[in-house]
């Protein structure tokens, strides 16, 4: 299967429609001699949900760093290959650039401002445009609208409130920069599974409702293609499977080396012979 799916480019009409996010056979190469990423390609389309997945360490967060252009501050280039956002090439750009191009990076972490309040840390978000006091307000309404839970938390300070709520915060302050491409760094890690299903389906409405097209990286490969249109195996910094979320979700190689799962029944990764995987996919 080709790592840069045709299925992709078709658009609901039949005609075919340019990629919000196009990434062309880069590779990533830290400190001048650690090639992390090789050849990865991939597409996101206009409006779509598109998963990376994989392992840890499979080079999920360096390929969402490298979409975003935030591997300078880790050392990190992109030494080959293009990346380009509706048709423009954006991997020299500064990210602040990005921002205001309309993409936003929620990290891995949810990195908040623990000594500012909730509606503080949101209202950071909308400083990445000029806007007007009534404007700010309203967005703030609109990322309330999404995460109540977090209206009832305004005044309360960020570092004090429990990681799903963090978590919420991290997405609804991207949400104020009004972005039109969302890269979203392992928004399920370390939360509890009613919170990952809370968090999802909130990030399916954005999806949905305001047309937001997502890139996710995500290690829980169950819950990503259960809301994704499509997905990416990345494994050692390479695609080696991909297709739509529905067909990786049902593929035995998925089941059994990410899922766990055999026509046995539940497995261990420790019970599986690694040389399979490299004759069916390598």
């Amino acid at each position: 299967m080709n790592a840069v799916a045709e299925p992709l480019q078709a658009a609901a009409s039949g005609a075919a429609a340019p990629p919000i996010l196009s990434v062309r056979n880069i590779e990533v190469v830290y400190d001048h001699v650690i090639l992390v990423l090789r050849g990865v390609s991939f597409e996101v389309p206009q409006g779509g949900i598109v998963a990376l997945l994989g392992a840890n360490g499979a080079g999920k967060s360096t390929t969402l760093k490298s979409v975003s252009t935030l591997l300078a501050s880790e050392r990190g280039a992109v030494t080959k290959g293009s990346i380009e956002l509706r048709g423009q090439r954006i991997d020299k750009l500064a990210p602040g650039d990005l921002v205001g191009m309309g993409m936003v990076q929620v990290m891995e972490g949810r990195h908040c401002f623990g000594h500012l309040s909730v509606e503080d840390n949101l209202i950071t978000g909308a400083y990445t445009r000029p806007i007007s006091g009534a404007q700010v307000r309203d967005a703030l309404e609109r990322v309330y609208t999404y995460f109540p839970r977090l209206k009832t938390r305004r005044t309360s300070l960020a570092g004090y409130t429990s990681g799903g709520e963090q978590q919420m915060v991290a997405i609804g302050r991207a949400m104020m920069a009004k972005p039109s491409m969302l890269l979203l760094d392992e928004p399920s890690m370390g939360l509890a599974p009613q919170i990952v299903a809370e968090i999802f389906e909130i990030v399916r409405d954005l999806n949905k409702k305001e047309g937001v097209s997502i890139l996710l990286a995500e290690q829980n490969t169950n819950v990503a293609l259960k809301y994704a249109d499509y997905g990416y195996i990345l494994e050692s910094g390479r695609i080696m499977m991909d297709g739509p979320a529905k067909a990786l979700a049902e593929n035995k190689d998925v089941k059994e080396f990410y899922l766990g799962l055999s026509s046995e029944g539940r497995k261990s990764f420790r019970d599986m012979k690694s040389y399979r995987r490299r004759k069916r996919w390598l």
